[in-house]
């Protein structure tokens, strides 16, 4: 269309209704274009327009997941588990601090199991959490529940964590599988990033959530391994169990305290009102020692010589 312009401007006027039948070319030529998609953004420009303006369907879902469930049970959550494992007489060996999380899986493809046993063989169901009961939405006692997993790893040692998926990813797989929600295959995926991006945004953000929480994000590429899932799961575990530090590092046994009894180190001497005095063994109570001795400058006097 600008080269047409072009053209047109770059011919002799005969008459003044020349200028009228540019401007309304142009303007049949925009509506055309515009009609044919060749003037509209593209689904790259309208999927980054949607994601600022928050007008996602993830991020609706996003938000819901984290107000109506994470934010009610992840403050309960050690306590649950600390309750599990006294009735279950756990010593607390398999227990890591890692795998005191509660771990969130989120499959790319948004095809999740409602049983882990079926889709890894190295993942048993152990137990269920306590249930925490809320009052919500007229509802007395709503009954929130997490599932305990035995995952054995390749060295035959299992290891119990609390382990589900995204709930609001199912709703994803079931929009696209609806033809009235518009929603295909290639927008499901991309969603399941958007709604992982702004899970994760929430939750680094919220106090109440944090450090009680571990998003796992699964590429649906491995499908291929059948204990791909056990896998990723102790990766994560063992990854967090090695971030973690002693804040408050237990002392060095060469370390020698300076409040101890230093009765059994060999004490120094000096010198007072001319004769030389051995301390007393260190105490607690500081003190004040006092020479009547006049003060000597720091260096000696230099003698004058002739020359």
């Amino acid at each position: 269309m600008a080269g047409l312009l072009l053209y047109l401007d770059e011919q002799p006027l005969n008459n003044q209704g020349e200028g009228w039948k540019d401007l309304i070319l142009a303007s049949a030529l925009h509506a055309l274009f515009k009609s044919l998609g060749f003037l509209g953004p593209s689904e790259v420009e309208v999927s980054d327009i949607c994601e600022g303006r928050k007008m996602n369907v993830a991020h609706g879902l996003a938000w819901s997941f984290y107000l109506g469930y994470l934010q009610l049970v992840l403050p309960r959550l050690e306590n649950s588990i600390a309750s599990f494992q006294s009735s279950h007489q756990l010593n607390g060996s398999s227990w890591g601090r890692g795998s005191k999380k509660l771990l969130i899986l989120i499959p790319l493809n948004a095809n999740i199991s409602h049983k882990l046993e079926d889709e890894d063989n190295n993942i048993h169901f152990y137990d269920n959490l306590p249930n925490s009961e809320i009052d919500r939405a007229g509802v007395r006692g709503r009954v929130y529940k997490h599932s305990v997993y035995r995952v054995v790893g390749e060295d035959g040692k299992a290891r119990e964590c609390v382990v589900e998926y995204a709930t609001p990813l199912l709703t994803l797989y079931k929009m696209s599988q609806e033809s009235s929600a518009g929603f295909g295959e290639p927008e499901r995926r991309q969603q399941v990033l958007i709604f992982f991006r702004t899970l994760q945004n929430i939750l680094e953000q919220s106090l109440e959530c944090r450090n009680r929480y571990t998003l796992i994000l699964l590429n649906d590429e491995r499908q291929d391994d059948p204990h791909f899932l056990s896998k990723a799961i102790l990766t994560h575990l063992q990854q967090q169990e090695k971030e973690e530090f002693c804040v408050t590092p237990p002392p060095k046994p060469d370390m020698v305290n300076p409040l101890a009894n230093t009765s059994s180190v060999q004490p120094s001497v000096f010198r007072v009102n001319g004769r030389w005095q051995q301390p007393e063994p260190l105490s607690r109570e500081p003190t004040i020692m006092i020479s009547l001795e006049k003060p000597l400058p720091l260096k000696e006097p230099v003698e004058n010589s002739e020359h």
